[in-house]
């Protein structure tokens, strides 16, 4: 894992009085409030997909900064941005920040004003950890909320008194950046399983999720894979956050350090797995694991997916967990419910949701891109079909250019099949959504050019075709770490950059 670790379910439950203590209760799930973003990429599916009936391809080349909305961030940021709906008298829209100086900023959606800030602890910087890319390191992984509770659940690494390395899980009010009672929760204090979590070892880089009134939250290495690090998945139950559970690779490395994080179909988590070290049998790792809730792992192969080509990616550290697992359904296909996971070895698979397939059982396979795929993807269906964009050098484009954004189409067959529908420049390492404005039409695939131009660009989801290509001089965004993915909320693409976000409108 040398890289940088740089269906839609809204089932996110009651938490009880969370802010009292007291046990979470398991209650209906809540609404979401209309148009809010609560997770990394929208849904719990982690399709990044944004329905938004004031995105159309026609306003597209309107598209330009909003002069109404100045923020100051200072970052680094990794993190998507969240964005709370106002559901109260008198409430506004807040966009939720959380950066790598340890700090969580809540700005007025309209204006960018901060509302207010809190610090979780003091970063680590990059001489006081055994290797890695980034300094400091304090929040990388996406935040979410709980809607009944009104609380933002995040993971910082901190440093502490005694200058030792800890992993902490806040849960914020979303009012006023308040600590609800009982957290924040040590990792490693909690002990959450018979194996020993090194906090110097493991890094904290994909999104964390919410399932059934527990908090799940994805570990890594470094950059460099140093250290006796695992790949984990830790479960903290919301109303009794010292109560925490956990499931780890067996063997050493394995780390889910997708930015995606952890997937769900409101009853299972989906994880992709990366490299391990030295395993002369499967150990976890170069998968796709399914987790039930706690988490538990069955190991049984309906339960997870592994080429059977692991070894081999182990020793060329070409990880399967580069990009993490999306979930879609493909009308007309046999099998239709899927997931696609998508490697550093250019490959793309389709896994059968309801039975993953063990070893080398996946239901299709095909190498998409020339480069590794790191980052996260998004999925979408048309009158056309079913479309996975994915940051990449694509392989068999239409037009012959391969670019550094690629899409596949999945043809509803029996099993489904995969095809190169096209390839586009997005000018950099970004990671896409995309909008509709009815959940199937007029689908536009946006992405910033990361570590690139810093623009960002707008395209046709069926065609690759350019609808929106940056702007003008006052349209670039500056400082937007690689991997960064854009969110949607009321008609507005908003854009985490080091030290202010950005917001653009066509208004």
């Amino acid at each position: 894992m040398r890289a940088p670790r740089s269906r839609r379910w809204s089932g996110l439950q009651a938490l009880g009085r969370l802010g009292l203590g007291v046990v979470a209760l398991v209650a209906p799930a809540a609404a979401s409030p209309s148009g809010a973003v609560l997770q990394y990429h929208k849904n719990a599916t982690r399709d990044g997909h944004y329905v938004d009936p004031a995105v159309r391809r026609s306003a597209a080349p309107r598209l330009h900064r909003d002069p109404a909305f100045r923020s100051s961030v200072p970052g680094p940021t990794y993190a998507q941005p969240l964005f709370w709906a106002a559901t109260r008298p008198n409430e506004n829209d807040l966009l939720f920040v959380a950066t790598a100086q340890d700090r969580v900023y809540a700005l007025d959606a309209s204006t960018g004003a901060e509302v207010w800030q809190r610090s979780l602890g003091t970063p680590v910087g990059r001489a006081q950890l055994p290797c890695g890319n980034l300094d400091p390191l304090g929040v990388t992984g996406t935040p979410v909320i709980d809607v009944a509770s009104r609380t933002l659940f995040v993971a910082a690494l901190t440093t502490a008194a005694d200058g030792a390395r800890t992993h902490r899980l806040a849960a914020l009010s979303i009012d006023d950046g308040s600590m609800r009672r009982g957290w924040p929760v040590d990792v490693a204090a909690a002990r959450p399983g018979s194996l020993a979590f090194t906090a110097a070892v493991q890094n904290q880089r994909g999104a964390l999720a919410l399932l059934g009134g527990t908090l799940y939250v994805p570990y890594g290495g470094h950059f460099g894979d140093c250290g006796d690090y695992h790949g984990w998945v830790v479960g903290v139950p919301t109303g009794r956050p010292a109560s925490a559970r956990a499931w780890a690779t067996r063997a050493t490395g394995g780390g889910v350090w997708a930015p995606g994080g952890i997937a769900s179909d409101g009853g299972s988590l989906y994880v992709a797995t990366g490299n391990t070290f030295g395993a002369s049998s499967w150990g976890d790792g170069e998968a796709v694991i399914r987790l039930g809730p706690g988490p538990s792992f069955s190991r049984e192969p309906a339960d997870f997916f592994a080429p059977a080509t692991w070894a081999s990616l182990d020793r060329a550290d070409a990880d399967l967990g580069g990009s993490g697992p999306i979930l879609v359904d493909v009308p007309g296909a046999t099998p239709s419910r899927l997931v696609v996971a998508l490697g550093k070895d250019g490959n793309a698979y389709l896994l059968d949701r309801s039975r993953l397939g063990g070893l080398g059982g996946a239901v299709a396979a095909r190498r998409v891109s020339a480069d590794a795929i790191i980052g996260a993807a998004a999925a979408y269906t048309t009158a056309r079909g079913t479309y996975v964009v994915f940051p990449g050098r694509g392989i068999g484009c239409p037009r012959g250019h391969p670019g550094d954004l690629a899409a596949i189409r999945i043809d509803a067959a029996s099993p489904p099949t995969l095809t190169v529908a096209w390839c586009a420049d997005q000018h950099g390492r970004g990671s896409p959504i995309v909008t509709t404005p009815d959940g199937r039409s007029e689908a536009i695939v946006w992405s910033v050019g990361a570590g690139g131009d810093g623009r960002l660009r707008g395209f046709d989801g069926e065609t690759g075709q350019v609808v929106f290509d940056g702007g003008g001089a006052g349209d670039a965004t500056s400082g937007v770490q690689r991997y960064q993915t854009p969110i949607v909320a009321t008609g507005r693409i908003f854009v985490a950059g080091d030290r202010e976000v950005y917001a653009f409108t066509t208004r």
